[in-house]
């Protein structure tokens, strides 16, 4: 019998799902996808190994729902994977009212599609979490689509920059932002591998001022924030005036805020307020975010807690574009 993480809770929807795309049981959705050569887990413990078994059996979910569906391309798929994921939240939960599992579907499909050129990972620091996520995406997307991504992390620290890049074999690219003429200069890019890592760039900054340029540079279209280091010094700021400068220019930018939930907050006169409150960092999400998660960037248990399932929201989006793209090229 299949256990997952707050089974209980979560089956009524599951099982109303299942039934509304003719399977009987997540066992049949997983068998289903293991037919047509998607195996699920591999790719969700493959883009973060800690995630939970309830995030493998939402996947699952998902990518059954678009193998019913006969989607032919991957940004379908993500959208329908993204059906399975809404399924898996929490009745009440900030993830269900906020329609977070949708939320992840169209980020997944905007990512596949040929318009959005560069995504990029906003984090406080550079993070493990934001790594996983992009290396799923890096090892993935591009087989589907005509014109490479782009995928960029920018955080706050160059010398957690160049330790993420050594580590993962990223490119790391090394800034020099001058205040005065607001100019921003690469002083060097270092690649620390020869394989589909070093597509991926990876910055630090010093401030905001250096995080938005680097925004700039790069022509940012998506990013997703992290929410647990440095919030309010600098992805929701970076954010937001990357977004005021993308408006008076002309140019598309869809914002993700992730992070935050109910409770989740900096400041002890928002603890007062108790479950009413939205928290600061939830809060400075609502200001920029075009969609807003919930949950911690890079925590599972986090993210299981606000509703959804238990794997951080970067790595998420990885999982996403990989099982959509799995699905369109399944047997």
């Amino acid at each position: 019998m299949v256990q997952f993480e707050g089974y209980e809770r979560r089956i009524g929807k599951i099982n109303k799902c299942l039934a509304e795309y003719g399977m009987k049981s997540l066992e049949e959705a997983r068998d289903l996808c293991l037919s047509k050569g998607v195996d699920v887990e591999k790719i969700v413990k493959g883009v973060q190994p800690i995630a939970f078994e309830n995030a493998v059996w939402a996947y699952t979910l998902g990518a059954a729902i678009a193998l019913k569906k006969g989607v032919k391309d991957a940004a379908s798929a993500a959208e329908a994977i993204g059906i399975g994921l809404q399924a898996f939240t929490v009745p009440g939960s900030v993830a269900e009212q906020r329609k977070v599992g949708l939320g992840h579907g169209n980020l997944g499909a905007m990512l596949l599609r040929e318009e959005t050129k560069c995504f990029c990972f906003l984090a406080g620091h550079e993070s493990f979490a934001a790594a996983e996520g992009a290396i799923g995406i890096a090892r993935t997307a591009n087989k589907v689509r005509k014109e490479p991504l782009r995928v960029i992390l920018n955080g706050l620290g160059k010398d957690a920059a160049y330790i993420i890049s050594r580590i993962n074999g990223f490119t790391y690219v090394k800034t020099q932002f001058d205040y005065f003429t607001s100019e921003l200069k690469v002083i060097e890019e270092h690649a620390y591998s020869k394989g589909e890592r070093a597509a991926i760039k990876c910055y630090g900054a010093d401030d905001v001022r250096e995080g938005v340029a680097i925004m700039q540079k790069e022509s940012v279209d998506v990013s997703i924030t992290g929410n647990s280091t440095n919030p309010v010094r600098f992805q929701h700021l970076v954010a937001g005036t990357y977004k005021k400068w993308c408006q008076e220019n002309g140019k598309k930018y869809f914002s993700v805020a992730s992070g935050g939930g109910t409770g989740r907050t900096l400041h002890p006169d928002n603890m007062g307020a108790g479950p009413a409150s939205y928290g600061l960092t939830d809060s400075l999400g609502r200001l920029h975010g075009d969609a807003q998660f919930a949950g911690s960037s890079s925590v599972p248990a986090h993210v299981e807690m606000m509703g959804l399932i238990g794997m951080g929201n970067n790595p998420m989006v990885g999982a996403t574009v990989a099982c959509a793209v799995a699905v369109s090229q399944a047997k």
